[in-house]
């Protein structure tokens, strides 16, 4: 026999640590960078300039290839570090990188043309807003008070000068 209350079903909603909730917001971008480079391709005459041994207006070499695995591989080592490095230089770290990643997103939009604006300007927009909520993270990074010193302490230092 089951027994009806009428209070109703919450659901848990437990605290999400900062950083996971950095390193999701890093994972969310690194998938959004990809697939905008993913669908960029379909654009007429790409693949044909890529086959030419084109991209944008750069030849393809292995620096050029070195730059772009580079870039991509910014948000991809940030879902890592967000989770294993030390809350001070974790913090550090995403708010300079984050910072850093504004102005290089915003960028994309040099070679965006009237046609391609809202699919540039979505993508970007979006970037930048996850961006944005990374530095918000990791700007108000919960912090902890310092335990004071207490007679316990005061008592062993003044053992230590006699």
């Amino acid at each position: 026999m089951t027994i009806r209350t009428n209070t109703p079903n919450l659901l848990d909603n437990p605290p999400v640590p900062v950083q996971a909730k950095i390193a999701a917001a890093w994972t969310s971008f690194m998938f959004l960078y990809i697939y905008v480079d993913l669908f960029n391709l379909y654009k007429p005459g790409v693949v044909d300039g890529i086959l030419n041994g084109l991209i944008w207006k750069f030849d393809i070499s292995s620096t050029l290839l070195t730059i772009f695995l580079a870039s991509v591989s910014i948000p991809a080592l940030m879902v890592v570090l967000s989770m294993t490095l030390p809350a001070r230089v974790n913090r550090a770290t995403n708010l300079v990188v984050a910072s850093l990643l504004i102005p290089y997103t915003a960028f994309n939009a040099a070679g965006a043309t009237s046609e391609w604006a809202f699919f540039y300007g979505l993508s970007i927009g979006i970037e930048v807003l996850l961006l944005a909520f990374i530095l918000r993270f990791a700007w108000t990074w919960p912090r902890t008070a310092a335990v004071p010193a207490g007679p316990a302490t005061t008592d062993l230092r003044q053992d230590l000068r006699q």
